[in-house]
């Protein structure tokens, strides 16, 4: 009875040490796995940009004139040669008391000018008519030897400066001449209900529809001042301010996405990198250097009709496309003390350290150049408590 209650004790005590080592041997860690598998990888810069119309023509008005009230409005369609806008000439300004004496004032000195205009070419041409005859007398006496030749000489230049006299007279007068229209049409009213003049047919320079009204009502408009924006919506392209360190992978010729239009993603190009950046403020207040580039829709444009002009979407700029690539999660992979990266693969129920190679990542996934291989089991964020060799159970 004696070596039964032993044996009895010592089977009790094994499993009261068996029982303790099991409380404080370390546990398994509960993790997260997920397949190595190879597909499509795709590394993109995206931004968000907006539409605008690659060809916008602003409509202006030429000269200072009367615009008359617009009868097309935004999205209407026209065609080249179209008169989109009549222009008249612009009425004479109304005349309070004072200055309409002023003017009829101007307008009597300038009459009394063309009268002392006429009184010089008579007196002129009087003078001439003296000299012509003191002329003809001074070269019959030459002739006859009773005058020297210097006496007729003089009698010669001073005929021809009476002639000269009367043109410079005559000249006066049509200078006084137009003076006086010039008074005379300034106290003249309008005529035609205020119209001074034929009206000028604004035309459209191309087909396309209308953008931009900004002036509806007829109004006196400045040379120069803008009637509307005319542009063929078919020939869209999107813009996106990328940041410079993103703009120099962005090269012609690269592939796109545009997307978050409201539809479904339209294939896009990179057509050209603006020479020069500038510098934007975003929105924690911190200086970017950005820069313009602009994308060619590619697709044909029924599918993408509802977009206008200024519409906001997103780009996607593809630096990178690969298939049949081997891929990790991001959420594998952890940065190692050498500068390489790493994940823990499961083997069994253990945990191995596999340093890996990448050749790149995106947001999701990272393009293993080795150290994976298809089909293996990786740990996905793994706790703080997982090392090489450790013991680890899946969560299910």
């Amino acid at each position: 009875m004696t070596k039964f209650r032993m044996a009895l004790y010592a089977a009790a005590g094994l499993a009261a040490i068996a029982a303790l080592g099991w409380a404080f041997a370390p546990q398994p860690v509960e993790v997260e796995t997920v397949t190595v598998e190879r597909g499509h990888f795709e590394h993109a810069i995206e931004e968000d940009g907006r539409t605008r119309l690659r060809d916008r023509y602003m409509v202006s008005a030429p000269v200072m004139a009367h615009l008359s009230r617009m009868t097309l409005r935004e999205g209407d369609r026209v065609k080249a040669g179209d008169t989109v806008a009549v222009l008249t000439p612009v009425m004479p300004s109304l005349f309070d008391e004072r200055s309409r004496r002023e003017v009829a004032a101007r307008a009597r000195a300038a009459q009394a000018a063309v009268s002392g205009a006429d009184a010089r070419v008579e007196r002129a041409r009087v003078a001439q008519d003296e000299a012509r005859l003191e002329h003809q007398r001074t070269d019959k006496l030459a002739r006859d030897g009773f005058v020297s030749m210097s006496r007729l000489d003089s009698v010669r230049l001073a005929l021809d400066g009476t002639g000269r006299e009367l043109q410079a007279a005559q000249a006066a007068r049509e200078v006084a001449v137009h003076e006086r229209e010039l008074a005379q049409a300034s106290v003249q009213a309008p005529r035609n209900g205020g119209s001074t003049g034929q009206p000028l047919f604004v035309r459209a320079p191309l087909s396309g529809v209308v953008l931009r009204v900004p002036l509806r009502s007829e109004a006196t408009v400045n040379a120069g001042a803008a009637l509307m924006d005319i542009g063929d919506p078919m020939q869209m392209e999107v813009v996106a301010e990328l940041l410079t360190t993103d703009a120099v992978n962005a090269k012609p010729g690269t592939p796109a996405s545009i997307e978050r239009w409201g539809g479904a993603p339209l294939e896009g190009r990179v057509r050209l990198v603006e020479p020069s950046a500038f510098t934007k403020v975003s929105a924690l207040g911190i200086e970017e250097q950005r820069v313009n580039v602009l994308v060619d829709i590619l697709t044909p444009p029924a599918a993408w009709l509802p977009v206008g002009d200024g519409f906001r979407v997103t780009v996607r700029v593809i630096t990178i496309s690969a298939d049949d690539a081997v891929l990790v999660p991001v959420g594998a992979l952890f940065p190692r003390g050498n500068g390489g990266m790493a994940v823990y693969v499961l083997d069994g129920s253990h945990a191995r350290l596999q340093p890996v190679e990448i050749t790149a990542r995106n947001s999701n996934v990272g393009w293993v150049r080795s150290g994976l291989s298809q089909g293996q089991r990786v740990l996905v964020y793994p706790p703080p408590g997982v090392a090489d060799g450790s013991r680890v159970r899946v969560r299910s």
